[in-house]
C-alpha cells in the first residue's frame, strides 16, 4: 500500500498509462554480404521491432534478417529528419528499433546529428560497428594495406563534392602523404581526383576500384592510377564506389614484419639473432 494515499501502487508495466522507453540501436550492416555481419548486429536485427533502414544501400537480405512481425521502414526517399521522427516516435512508444546502416555508422553517416537528436530526447542509443568497404575490398584482394618499409599509414576520406572537407584535409594534402589512400563517395569527380593524385603518387600506382564490394554483383579491379579515371568511367560508375590507392597493391610484400621476426623480443617471446636458432623454452607467438 503507498502510505501517502492507501491506494495500491502498480507493479511495473500493469496499470499505468505511461509508455515505457523503448530502445534504439544505430547498426552497421557491413558492406553488403549478410555473412559479414558482425554478431551482435544479427542479434539486434533478429530481435527488432521496428527496422529503420537505408534500402538503397543496404542489401535486402540483411532487411530480411528482421522478424517477421518487425515493421519495416524505408529511408532511401526521407530526409533526415523524417527518419529520426520515426525513430523517436517508436523508441517513445516503447519499441525496440534499429538504425540499419551501410557499412560502419561512423563513416559518413551522420551518426552524430542522430546521436545529438535523440540525447535531446532523453534517448539512450547503442551503436553497433560494422565492416566497412575498403576492409572487404582489401579482403578480397588478398592485401595487406600496410606493409613494412613501404606504407604504415591508411587514411579514410573522400573528395569534396557538395558536402565539402577543411580545407586542412584538402585531396592535395592527403595525396602528398602517399599512404593506403581509401577514397569514398568520390567517383563523380574522379577526373579531378586522378589528376590531384598523380601530382604525389607515380603514374603506375596501384588503385583498387570496387563497386558495390561483397554483393553478388560486386565488380572489382586494380588498374594503374592513370588508368583510374578511364575505366570508372567505361563502367559507369557514379556511386556505391570504393577507390583504394596504395602502394601496397603492387604485389607480394618483401619486407617483413619486425613483430614477427626471431631477432623481435617482447613480452612472450625472447629475441634471438635473425639466423639463429629460437631459443630453447621461448614461447611461440
Amino acid at each position: 500500500m503507498n502510505p501517502l494515499n492507501s491506494t495500491p501502487t502498480p507493479p511495473p508495466g500493469e496499470g499505468s498509462t505511461a509508455p515505457s522507453r523503448g530502445s534504439v540501436a544505430i547498426v552497421g550492416a557491413g558492406p553488403g554480404a549478410p555473412d559479414l555481419l558482425t554478431l551482435r548486429a544479427a542479434r539486434l536485427i533478429g530481435e527488432a521491432e521496428v527496422l529503420v533502414w537505408t534500402d538503397s544501400l543496404v542489401n535486402p537480405q540483411i532487411a530480411a534478417l528482421a522478424p517477421a512481425t518487425c515493421e519495416q521502414i524505408r529511408t532511401s526517399t526521407l530526409i533526415l529528419e523524417a527518419v529520426l521522427e520515426v525513430i523517436l516516435e517508436r523508441a517513445t512508444a516503447g519499441q525496440r528499433v534499429v538504425r540499419l546502416h551501410d557499412g560502419d555508422p561512423c563513416l559518413y553517416g551522420a551518426l552524430a546529428e542522430q546521436i545529438c537528436r535523440l540525447a535531446d530526447a532523453g534517448i539512450e542509443v547503442e551503436v553497433v560497428p560494422g565492416i566497412s568497404a575498403y576492409q572487404a575490398t582489401a579482403a578480397a584482394l588478398n592485401a595487406e594495406l600496410t606493409i613494412p618499409g613501404l606504407v604504415q599509414t591508411i587514411v579514410l576520406s573522400r573528395t569534396g563534392g557538395r558536402t565539402g572537407v577543411p580545407e586542412t584535409e584538402s585531396l592535395e594534402r592527403l595525396a602528398a602523404l602517399r599512404a593506403s589512400l581509401c577514397l569514398y563517395l568520390s567517383a563523380r569527380h574522379v577526373e579531378e581526383v586522378q589528376a590531384e593524385l598523380l601530382r604525389h603518387y607515380p603514374a603506375d600506382t596501384p588503385v583498387a576500384i570496387g563497386y558495390r564490394v561483397s554483393w553478388p554483383d560486386q565488380w572489382l579491379t586494380v588498374v594503374p592510377l592513370s588508368q583510374m579515371a578511364q575505366v570508372s568511367r567505361e563502367r559507369k560508375l557514379i556511386r556505391t564506389t570504393l577507390y583504394v590507392v596504395s602502394p601496397a597493391l603492387a604485389g607480394p610484400a618483401q619486407a617483413r614484419s619486425k613483430l614477427y621476426s626471431a631477432s623481435h623480443q617482447h613480452l612472450f617471446r625472447v629475441g634471438a639473432p635473425e639466423d639463429g636458432p629460437q631459443p630453447t623454452g621461448a614461447a611461440v607467438a
